[in-house]
């Protein structure tokens, strides 16, 4: 049975090789590190099945003209995807962050996908961003729209490392 818990610092070590396993290079496995380090992690998730970590969500703080967070990375060991994991670990973090009172979350992402969580690529796409486009969505969490509907967005520093 999946455990969705929220991540410990006995856990680090494992949410890195976590992402070094399921990303093709360091960058996710670094960007979580950073996160941290910077302080810019607010919500993270893990996922167990017995003692073996399978799965990893953060939510980090975000500049935008509203309390904000950015969805990612998200990851799932590779003999465990398509089991709903991601999904819960995504489901959990919205509702955790919804209860800490937070406005609203952008993903930069597949819609088609994170439509299902209520990602909206309307929602952010009159907001000003270095990656606005048709990824670039947002979900308000304190009714259906968000406070501001434009303005300038950021993901927190660590993220310019990424590319």
């Amino acid at each position: 049975m999946t455990e969705i818990r929220v991540e410990s610092s006995e856990d680090y070590a494992k949410v890195r090789k976590l992402h070094l396993i399921a990303f093709p290079g360091p960058g996710e496995a670094d960007l979580v590190d950073r996160l941290r380090a910077d302080g810019d992690a607010v919500i993270s998730l893990v996922a167990t099945i017995d003692d073996l970590l399978v799965g990893h969500v953060m939510f980090s703080r975000m500049s935008a003209p509203f309390r904000a967070l950015g969805l990612a990375p998200v990851a799932v060991l590779p003999d465990w995807r398509r089991n709903g994991i991601a999904a819960r670990l995504i489901e959990d973090g919205i509702k955790q962050a919804q209860k800490d009172n937070w406005v609203g979350i952008i993903v930069l992402g597949e819609p088609g996908y994170y439509k299902r969580f209520g990602f909206s690529v309307a929602k952010a796409e009159k907001f000003e961003s270095p990656y606005a486009g048709p990824y670039l969505m947002a979900l308000a969490l304190q009714g259906n729209d968000l406070p501001c509907q434009s303005g300038r967005i950021d993901y927190a520093p660590a993220f310019l490392v990424l590319g």
